[in-house]
């Protein structure tokens, strides 16, 4: 089950919410919100939920063993033993086959690699469990004596699958004591809507003109099939996924907050238009905020940070990037678009030295190079097969023969040019700040308010009309 389904938005939405709402009690609340949570989980494999169930027990028994002991080294080998578990579970799931078919490649072993279900979401619950058992660790939050409200927290459909990251430190004091508003109902329901519509129309559709062109008989094309496009036809596609890379994750962002608003949960924003980032340094200040101060807080720091020799810095950074790409998926090619990043910031942070606040030329001739950067990055995300990367990256240097453009490629542009152009808006602030615009201009501020009402019913139902006509709905992050 996905939120940017009609059997969710329709039903599962309404019912639990409904149900929800029926409730006086927030301890009831709390029964009501888990119940919903793990059935949304065990809708994608209700065996999984087992495994789900055991993580948290672990980590909770952890911390609470953590939290009675006043010995620090006790204290730091449970700790260190929780989060090695975690750790494990994450590794056997998810890269276990990945590390078997390297290492049979490189002992050329002749053997069959176990299939292993992976989890929906492992990477994300992992991750919100194992800070949850450091902060304990770290005296920054109390052990939660509860095992099924530790749970609740983990299993929060709104983000369980698709983030943001959600430190328990963020929201242990709403687990017990959350007030729910008519202004946070009201903000939730827009956020949510905008973030539906966002899927189900922007995403969806700049995935529909990448599929298009790079998909062949309904699979990914290989490098024979890549070398036979032209180069504008590259650029097109990869262009729409990387627009579609955001727009649909930061759609399941905005989705989760509206969500979690709806009910008295304050989750912290996860993007911040990073495509008009002026540097690779302000594109991870604004792109997947909770992962970037995940790694900042748990790994980069802890291992020294910046206040080391430069050697040691760079392997920090090195470590960081490397592990930012393996959490990404077990495949090559997202290591490599970690590592694609580490060069990047190496390079801006010892050689070009930027301004943090640069001015306006400088500033804009940086969003564009930025723009260049994570335009050659989604490429990386894109393509597990190298070999289909290569070819790619050749093409839109007119390197085979094939001409810049071609008249299927024209064709593609010209029936979505548009569509590109609100897509491409949409992946800037311009909406907010006409909004915010209106919000000051008192002549306009009725208007604006009466669009406000209206307008998430409107997204909604257009949302449902795009659900309902297209069977192309992805799940992008189903790996995480």
């Amino acid at each position: 089950m996905v939120f940017s389904s009609l059997f969710f938005v329709f039903f599962f939405l309404v019912a639990s919410y409904g149900i929800y709402f029926s409730a006086r009690k927030m301890k009831t609340r709390n029964i009501i919100l888990l119940v919903s949570s793990l059935i949304f989980y065990a809708w994608g494999g209700p065996v999984l939920v087992l495994l789900f169930c055991l993580m948290t027990f672990i980590c909770y028994i952890g911390a609470l063993l953590i939290s009675q002991n006043r010995v620090r080294s006790i204290r730091r080998a449970l700790c260190a033993t929780t989060v090695a578990i975690c750790i494990t579970i994450l590794f056997i799931f998810k890269y276990a086959g990945f590390s078997m078919s390297v290492a049979y490649s490189i002992f050329n072993i002749d053997s069959a690699i176990p299939n292993i279900a992976l989890p929906i979401g492992i990477s994300f619950y992992t991750f919100q469990l194992m800070s949850y058992v450091v902060d304990v660790y770290r005296g920054e939050v109390e052990a939660q004596r509860k095992y099924w409200l530790l749970l609740l927290y983990a299993s929060l459909f709104h983000q369980c699958i698709a983030g943001p990251i959600v430190r328990y430190a963020d929201v242990n004091d709403e687990i017990e004591n959350r007030q729910i508003t008519l202004a946070d109902m009201s903000r939730g329901i827009s956020r949510f809507s905008v973030g539906l519509a966002k899927k189900a129309i922007l995403a969806n559709g700049c995935g529909v003109i990448t599929d298009t062109i790079f998909n062949q008989n309904g699979a990914m094309m290989g490098a024979d099939g890549i070398a036979d496009l032209s180069s504008a036809a590259v650029i097109l596609a990869s262009l729409c996924y990387m627009l579609q890379l955001y727009l649909d994750f930061s759609a399941y962002s905005d989705m989760a907050i509206g969500m979690g608003l709806m009910v008295g949960f304050h989750y912290k924003e996860n993007f911040n238009y990073p495509y008009i980032a002026h540097s690779a340094t302000d594109f991870w200040r604004r792109w997947h905020m909770s992962l970037s101060t995940f790694f900042r807080d748990y790994v980069y720091i802890p291992l020294g940070g910046n206040r080391v020799s430069v050697p040691r810095h760079i392997f920090n950074m090195l470590v960081v990037w490397a592990l930012t790409g393996m959490w990404h998926g077990a495949n090559w090619n997202y290591i490599l678009w970690g590592l694609y990043w580490f060069v990047f910031l190496v390079i801006e942070k010892y050689i070009i030295k930027p301004q943090r606040e640069p001015k306006l030329l400088p500033r804009a001739l940086g969003i564009v190079a930025t723009f260049i950067i994570a335009f050659f990055s989604a490429m990386l995300f894109k393509f597990n097969d190298l070999s289909a990367l290569g070819q790619a990256v050749a093409n839109i240097f007119v390197s085979n023969g094939n001409g810049f453009s071609d008249s299927a490629t024209d064709l593609i542009f010209k029936n979505n040019v548009f569509f590109i152009i609100a897509a491409l808006i949409a992946c800037t602030p311009i909406i907010p700040a006409i909004r915010n615009l209106c919000e000051k201009n008192g002549t306009t501020q009725k208007i604006y308010v009466a669009i406000g009402t209206v307008m998430p019913v409107i997204l909604i139902v257009i949302s449902a009309f795009a659900l309902a006509g297209d069977s192309y709905n992805p799940f992008l992050y189903f790996q995480f």
